[in-house]
């Protein structure tokens, strides 16, 4: 529980927490670590029985249950320091398929729809992602570009080739509840210049898709697709 509680701790710190649960629940994760530390504290510095004392130690299998949990917490702490924190991947985007539960909101669609040229620049892989699903009316994407739209490559299940998307993870709560949106961009030969997994910016209108073998009938096509670092917050909250 220590092990935990202190690793817990040090993500935050260190801004990695939230690759690991919502913003909203950092406070509260990280009050309860503190008072799991300290509980753990008060426990081994508790007085403790032995033999030369004339008082009986645990039992065998008290103690065996004790080195096993040592054990456990020390592979832990060390697997967080072999394998350190990172952000789902592509390899998860594909195994919980892209915009499975992207929102059916008429609200945002009603929004976009009369929206200005400076809110529709605000718009991220969310709200795209929201759009594309509830209309493939080019009018309505007429003078309604995407502006430095973020995200990670990850390939199209229908023509890897030419499109890719641009993928976010949306989550609700933690990383176990994540469900990856993405807006296709159609870029003929895009995996030699931008790996799944990249992170990226692309701009450009949103026009018929081209590819004869995607059943996706509206497609970014880049003006400018550009690589970028990861976000400090990849995800969309």
């Amino acid at each position: 529980m220590s092990v935990m509680a202190a690793i817990t701790l040090w993500l935050a710190v260190s801004g990695q927490l939230v690759l690991y649960i919502h913003p909203r629940y950092v406070v509260f994760t990280v009050i309860m670590s503190i008072i799991a530390v300290i509980a753990a504290i008060a426990a081994v510095s508790s007085p403790r029985h032995h033999d030369d004392e004339g008082l009986p130690l645990p039992p065998r299998r008290s103690r065996a249950v004790g080195i096993a949990a040592a054990g456990l917490a020390g592979a832990f702490a060390l697997g967080m320091v072999v394998i350190p924190p990172a952000t789902l991947s592509t390899a998860t985007a594909q195994q919980r398929e892209i915009n499975a539960t992207a929102s059916d909101d008429a609200e945002t669609l009603a929004a976009a729809s009369v929206a200005d040229a400076a809110t529709v620049a605000t718009f991220t892989v969310r709200e795209w992602s929201t759009v594309l699903r509830q209309t493939s009316d080019l009018a309505f994407f007429d003078g309604k570009p995407a502006t430095d739209l973020l995200g990670f490559v990850t390939a199209d299940a229908e023509d890897p080739d030419s499109i890719f998307y641009i993928s976010r993870f949306a989550v609700t709560c933690c990383a176990v509840d994540a469900q990856p949106l993405g807006v296709p961009v159609y870029l003929p030969g895009w995996a030699e210049l931008y790996p799944p997994d990249t992170w990226v910016q692309v701009s450009g209108p949103f026009e018929s898709n081209p590819s004869r073998s995607s059943t996706k009938p509206v497609v970014l096509i880049p003006d400018r697709v550009e690589a970028v670092d990861q976000p400090r917050e990849p995800y969309l909250f």
